[in-house]
């Protein structure tokens, strides 16, 4: 990831572009003169905690409930940053040689991780944020599931999209995340909430259940569908999961890591969590007699009667016997499973605070300065219920819960300063917003491995092919729309579950496919929105997921059919949207 992060910084960046010149800024008519430009590795690094190894047996899933806030005024262009998550990887601790990524594949370039790739072969990512290929922008952060299954050749984050580096849906053997609930439709540009969200927090967990079989191949397939379940105010429960043949097909023509998948394997957190600070626009100030300021945009962050942040509590991991052994007997004519996760099966590890390591002005992973004096700022803790978060102290640069906006160069450092110390002009630079990005480009462009067109057109819809998977078997309704708090319009039909996209491309027995489709129904009539699941938060509120996004099925699909998104699209005009389906408004 660390690698990927700066390659993207400077894909993505507009670093060097001068913006004004000007002066004086003293009275010594030599000395007089500035001049400011606009970077783009303003900020990179980590905000994070350490979690210890977890006891064998507790990988089938991992969750923990992370803070929803608007960690900015507005959205800005060249802007990207991750609300705290985590990266689950296939644990395989008795690996020490073999690369899990093959000769051909992106991180298999990355020499750093080698010699076995592990931390980049597959990986369960994404969460809440701010990312630069989000076409619709509101203020709040939104939620995006992101699944690394061939070592960051490709990067899939819903039932047709992967994440945000193409609008239109992926080729049909490329697929992989099925919808599973039929009460919350999935956009591709990621999942809104409602505004009033500051200090709230949602719950999320990717806990495995085995809603298949294990296949012989080839390739051979574990029967582990890990599936995310979400906990808001308006929505409890699955919402989609990663098929299992996504993870193992990377060993169809690499059998060496056959079994090595999260398709197979346990998963674990790989040492903690942490939020991900990618790229932040900045602008540079150097005076003519060598000083340089530094300003960037304004992070905020939500503040308690005590001066903290919190930011992630109630880490934990389960075994397979707090829902997959369950549901697995149920699947074979069992009792039913009301979908709670059994306490009795899980463990809560004793987290612990990483010092904040934060630099400005990084290329390819070196070169960075590190900023200096954060401690007088701001800190990170783990408080008495092990939850963690930041510490924010009395400072003279800001007031709590704002992190320093202006910096200057000192020495090997860059050490917060007050506004009043920056020159007028600096003071003056404003960041552009994100509408006025006109292209996204994904951080692969320009390498030699991956073929494609990773620039896009932000003004481009996210779209769906005429023909193929979509359309065979294909849907059984016409389109319905909604629009979202984002400015989006996104259109979407009903499927028979086992008929929607994403399972085309396997060869499926009739057996095989109906087996599914009743589990699924199951799960359809016991799995309601407002049961528990995960269980509560040991101290907060819930946010609550934008209302548009919570369905009703309609008449006679209400067990075993799902929604589909087909488009998203800027916000539709009346007209057009009533021509487009009669049942669009329903």
């Amino acid at each position: 990831m660390y690698i990927r992060i700066l390659v993207s910084a400077l894909l993505l960046g507009i670093s060097g572009l001068v913006v004004h010149v000007s002066g004086p800024l003293n009275k010594d008519p030599i000395k007089a003169g500035y001049e400011i430009s606009q970077k783009a590795n303003g900020l990179h690094g980590y905000i994070g905690y350490s979690s210890p190894r977890r006891p064998d047996g507790f990988g089938a899933g991992i969750g923990f409930y992370t803070a929803v806030w608007p960690l900015v005024e507005r959205p800005l262009a060249g802007f990207q940053i991750g609300l705290p998550g985590n990266w689950i990887i296939p644990d395989n601790p008795d690996n020490t040689d073999i690369p899990c990524c093959p000769e051909g594949t992106i991180a298999r370039t990355w020499e750093p991780r080698g010699p076995t790739w592990a931390s980049v072969f597959q990986t369960q990512e994404g969460g809440l944020g701010y990312w630069r290929g989000n076409r619709y922008h509101y203020g709040p952060p939104k939620f995006s599931m992101n699944g690394v299954p061939n070592c960051y050749n490709s990067e899939i984050a819903s039932p047709g999209w992967p994440f945000f580096y193409r609008a239109e849906a992926l080729p049909e053997d490329e697929l992989g995340i099925a919808q599973l609930s039929n009460r919350i439709v999935v956009p591709p540009d990621g999942i809104t909430f409602v505004e009033d969200l500051d200090g709230k927090f949602l719950g999320y967990t990717h806990m495995m259940l085995p809603l298949t079989e294990k296949r012989d191949g080839p390739p051979p397939t574990g029967d582990q569908s890990w599936t995310l379940f979400l906990n808001a105010a308006n929505f409890k429960g699955p919402v989609a999961y990663y098929i299992p043949e996504m993870w193992s097909r990377l060993s169809k023509d690499y059998p060496v890591i056959e079994g090595m998948g999260l398709d197979a394997r346990e998963g674990t957190m790989g040492g903690g969590g942490a939020m991900e600070i990618n790229t932040v626009p900045s602008f540079e100030m150097e005076t003519a007699d060598g000083e340089l300021f530094i300003k960037i945009p304004q992070l905020q962050f939500p503040v308690d009667a005590q001066g903290r942040s919190v930011l992630v509590q109630d880490v934990t991991y389960y075994s397979k016997d707090a829902l997959f052994n369950p549901v697995k007997k149920w699947k074979n004519g069992g009792k039913a499973v009301s979908g709670a996760f059994s306490e009795a099966h899980s463990w809560k590890p004793d987290i612990s605070p990483r010092k904040i390591s934060l630099d400005q002005g990084a290329q390819l992973n070196a070169g960075g300065t590190q900023l200096g004096a954060l401690e007088t700022v701001v800190e990170t803790t783990v408080n008495e219920v092990n939850a963690f978060g930041l510490q924010w102290q009395d400072n003279p640069y800001a007031d709590k819960g704002l992190f320093p906006q202006y910096f200057k160069q000192q020495g090997e450092q860059r050490i917060p300063i007050t506004e009043e110390e920056v020159p007028a002009e600096l003071r003056a630079s404003t960041f552009a917003g994100a509408e006025t990005e006109e292209q996204y480009i994904n951080w692969r462009d320009g390498n030699e491995i991956v073929p494609g067109n990773f620039r896009i057109d932000k003004d481009l819809p996210y779209s769906t092919p005429e023909s193929g998977a979509w359309t065979n078997p294909g849907p059984v309704s016409e389109a319905y729309s909604i629009d979202l708090k984002d400015g989006s319009t996104l259109t979407y039909k009903w499927y028979r579950f086992i008929d929607q996209p994403s399972f085309q491309q396997f060869d499926w027995s009739r057996e095989e496919k109906e087996a599914l489709q009743q589990l699924v129904e199951k799960i359809h009539e016991s799995w309601t929105i407002d049961k528990t699941y995960m269980a509560p938060p040991t101290a907060g509120e819930l946010v609550a997921i934008d209302p548009a996004l919570i369905l009703t099925p309609p008449a006679g699909m209400e067990v075993g059919y799902v929604p589909i998104v087909v488009r998203q699209e800027r916000k539709m005009n009346a007209s057009k949207k009533a021509k487009m389906s009669p049942l669009a408004d329903l």
